[in-house]
């Protein structure tokens, strides 16, 4: 139809008329007013009847110790529950309504009841995939298939959508070819992601491996199925991917530039994995942070402190910098303490006390014992140091050698031993006195 004809009144009244006997025909229809009320009755139903059912469910659905995919299967039904009590009435309705001889019809209620059945078994179905966004957007696409099929308009559908497309090369793109690509890029990025979880799993029950080389083989198995999947998808939708060669390695020298640092971190993390220097775990000490390896990542080392702040340091950082590692080997750790007594008291004693205050903590171990020597006579004192052993640095350091001062302080102060201040002795010269003996 030509505009010109559309904006006549002429045509216009012919779309109200034929409008009105449409409604007439269709809309105040006997069978039509009937399913109409059957409808609206079955929504009352369904929604009084899951009001006291719903919280009891919900209840007993957290009270039962299931796996997580039967968990999510069984939260998705109490969501659903009011459209499952439709669904009952709906189809309780159609069969009563097809038993009647005077041939009342119940088309409408036949395909809003197919329309529900579907939506619930693929909400149901789609429950087992973990990710909440993934889960709906597959029940949102399969529902929408399923609806054009239940009223006829898939075939439509699908050539519309393959009629409309845009020349790539040789090869044609339609946007139905696009929409394939997407379902099934969605589906193996969901089994990618699936199976490289299960994997994961599996290697964190592996004792053999180091939890280094865990995590390395958990993200390079992900990284590669995530990889092949994406491929896969692309091929699917027609792209040769010879023909993107140049285009893609221009673009890998451009992201490379703008991303060096990145990079770096992301090598230097794979260095860590490999050298096993750092790993989950271990208590280090970087700069004047200290704290323990939580997780590794491709670009960062999460570090937790002992106030329980979660530092994210960069890969490179622990490849570039000195990094001291207290349980790199084992978690055998030697920790000193270093003094000073007057030179009144006797040097012997000291250390046999100082001893004696180092094996009081908890936390120091007696073998090795603890071992005190005389290192130096100072200025104002004789320098003593005191060793000892911890197996626990993760619990920290500074406050074991806070325990060992204090044990140290009140045992040489109990046996009368001094610990000096600093001194610095000034002798004033008499300008007489010098002046006669430079006569002299």
């Amino acid at each position: 139809m030509r505009i010109n004809e559309l904006l006549k009144p002429e045509t216009w009244q012919t779309f109200y008329t034929e409008f009105l006997v449409w409604f007439q025909q269709q809309v105040l229809a006997l069978d039509f007013l009937i399913q109409l009320g059957i409808l609206l009755l079955s929504l009352l139903f369904a929604y009084f009847i899951q009001k006291p059912i719903r919280p009891r469910l919900a209840d007993g659905i957290s009270k039962l110790r299931l796996l997580s995919p039967l968990r999510r299967v069984l939260t998705a039904v109490s969501h659903q529950l009011t459209a499952i009590a439709v669904l009952f009435v709906l189809w309780l309705a159609t069969g009563i309504v097809g038993q009647i001889e005077d041939g009342t019809d119940s088309g409408m209620l036949e395909v809003i009841a197919s329309l529900m059945t579907a939506w619930v078994l693929i909400r149901l179905t789609s429950a087992l995939i973990a990710n909440a966004f993934l889960s709906r957007l597959v029940a949102t696409m399969a529902w929408t298939i399923a609806a054009l099929n239940i009223v006829g308009l898939l075939d439509p559908a699908i050539g519309t959508l393959e009629s409309v497309g845009i020349p790539l090369g040789q090869t044609r793109v339609s946007v139905l070819t696009v929409v394939n690509g997407a379902l099934l890029l969605a589906a193996l990025m969901w089994a990618a992601l699936a199976v490289s979880k299960l994997i994961d799993n599996r290697l964190s029950q592996v004792s053999e491996i180091t939890p280094g080389a865990r995590v390395l083989i958990g993200k390079t198995i992900r990284l590669i199925m995530v990889v092949v999947a994406v491929m896969v998808a692309l091929s699917s939708v027609g792209i040769n991917f010879a023909a993107l060669a140049v285009f893609t390695g221009a673009v890998g020298v451009g992201i490379g530039i703008g991303l060096q640092k990145q990079v770096s971190n992301l090598i230097s993390g794979v260095i860590l994995l490999l050298d096993k220097s750092i790993k989950p775990g271990d208590v280090i000490e970087v700069g004047e942070t200290f704290g323990w390896v939580n997780t590794m990542s491709a670009r960062y080392v999460g570090v937790t402190t002992r106030d329980n702040k979660e530092l994210l340091i960069p890969n490179d950082d622990f490849v570039t910098n000195q990094v001291i590692n207290w349980s790199h080997s084992d978690n055998d750790v030697r920790m000193e303490v270093k003094f000073g007594t007057s030179y009144d008291n006797d040097p012997h004693e000291v250390r046999t006390l100082a001893v004696q205050a180092a094996s009081k903590p908890e936390r120091i171990v007696d073998h090795p014992p603890p071992v005190c020597h005389l290192v130096e006579f100072g200025d104002s004192s004789v320098n003593f140091v005191l060793r000892f052993w911890i197996r626990d640095p993760a619990k920290g350091v500074t406050n074991v050698k806070g325990e060992v001062l204090l044990e140290l302080w009140d045992i040489l102060k109990a046996n009368s031993i001094d610990i000096p201040y600093p001194q610095r002795v000034i002798h004033i010269a008499d300008k007489s006195t010098e002046a006669t003996a430079l006569k002299d």
